[in-house]
C-alpha cells in the first residue's frame, strides 16, 4: 500500500474523531468543566503526550527562518481554532457546529487563491456563494434545538470562525509538514499553544474541581486529550505530508455524517428544516469547490 492510502486513513481517522467529538465535548460543558478550561487541558495534555513519545524518534532541529511560521500556525491551530470551536460548541449544539465546519474547504480555497495565487473558476465562485449562504442561514435561523445550547447564533458565529482559523491553520502548516517529522512540529506547537491560551483560559480550568469528577467526564474529557487533540492532530499531520491542505479539508464533509447520527442517537440534537436546508447549500457548495482537482504550490 501507499503513502498516499495511508494518508488518506489517517484523514478519515482524524475527521471520525472530530465527528464523534461534536457530541462527546458538548455533553462536559459548562457543568464539570469551563470552555477555555477545556482547550487548556486539550493543550497541556497533549504536550505532555508528544514530548513522550517523542523520545522514541530521532531528534531534529527546527530551522530559526521557520519559526515565525511556526507561531503564526500554532496561533491559529492551537488558540484561535480551539478557543471558537469549543466556546462555540459549548453555545449552539452539535449538528449546527458540525455542519457549519464543512465550509473549511471553502475558505482553504479562498485563501489559498489570496496567499498562494490560486485560480477560482465561475464554478467555484458558484460553490463559495452556496457554501456561504448555507453557513449564513444556520447561523441565523438554526436555533430550534435548545438543550443546552444557551446561544446558538453567537455559537455558530464562532462555529464559523473555527472553520476559517483551522483553514488558515491547513494553509499555514503545510510547508512544515512536509519539511519535519509530525512528532517535532506538535512537540514544539502545543507548548506554544500553553503559553498563547493560558492567559484566556487558566480561570476556567483552575476552578474544576478535579477530585470529585464523575467516570462520565473524566473518560470525555479523555477523550478530548487523547483522541481529538493527540491522535486527530497527530493524523491531520501525517496526511499533511502527502495530501494537499484542500483534500484534509474536503475531509471535513464527512463530519456532518457522522456527528448527526451520534447526536441523534444519544438524543443530544436532532435535525430539522433550517439544518437540513442548510446542510445541503453547504453540501453542495462544497461539492462545486472540489469538483476538480486543485492543485497547490507551496514555496
Amino acid at each position: 500500500m501507499d503513502k498516499r492510502f495511508f494518508a488518506l486513513l489517517a484523514a478519515f481517522f482524524a475527521t471520525s474523531i472530530y465527528g464523534l467529538n461534536h457530541t462527546i465535548a458538548k455533553v462536559i460543558m459548562p457543568d464539570y468543566i469551563g470552555a477555555f478550561g477545556l482547550v487548556l487541558l486539550r493543550v497541556v495534555g497533549a504536550s505532555f503526550l508528544f514530548w513522550g513519545v517523542s523520545i522514541f524518534f530521532p531528534k531534529e532541529k527546527i530551522d530559526r527562518k521557520d519559526w515565525p511560521r511556526v507561531f503564526v500556525a500554532t496561533a491559529f491551530g492551537m488558540c484561535a481554532n480551539m478557543l471558537l470551536f469549543i466556546k462555540g460548541l459549548s453555545l449552539s449544539t452539535p449538528i449546527n457546529s458540525s455542519v457549519l465546519v464543512t465550509v473549511t474547504p471553502i475558505i482553504v480555497l479562498i485563501l489559498s487563491a489570496i496567499f498562494l495565487k490560486e485560480k477560482i473558476t465561475t464554478l467555484k465562485i458558484m460553490g463559495i456563494v452556496l457554501g456561504f449562504t448555507g453557513a449564513i442561514t444556520l447561523v441565523v435561523y438554526g436555533n430550534s434545538f435548545t438543550l443546552n445550547a444557551p446561544n446558538i447564533p453567537l455559537g455558530n458565529l464562532m462555529m464559523f470562525g473555527n472553520a476559517t482559523c483551522f483553514a488558515t491553520y491547513l494553509v499555514m502548516v503545510k510547508p512544515l509538514a512536509e519539511k519535519y517529522n509530525v512528532v517535532t512540529l506538535m512537540k514544539w506547537m502545543f507548548p506554544l499553544g500553553i503559553l498563547l491560551n493560558l492567559p484566556i483560559t487558566y480561570n476556567e480550568f483552575t476552578a474544576v474541581e478535579w477530585l470529585s469528577l464523575p467516570w462520565e467526564a473524566v473518560w470525555r474529557m479523555g477523550f478530548v486529550v487523547i483522541c481529538t487533540t493527540f491522535l486527530a492532530y497527530l493524523f491531520n499531520m501525517y496526511a499533511l505530508r502527502t495530501l494537499p491542505a484542500t483534500i484534509i479539508g474536503v475531509f471535513t464533509y464527512l463530519q456532518p455524517l457522522i456527528a448527526i447520527i451520534y447526536a441523534s442517537l444519544t438524543g443530544n440534537d436532532q435535525m430539522d428544516l433550517v439544518k437540513s436546508i442548510a446542510a445541503i447549500l453547504v453540501f453542495v457548495g462544497v461539492y462545486l469547490v472540489t469538483k476538480k482537482k486543485i492543485n497547490i504550490s507551496f514555496g
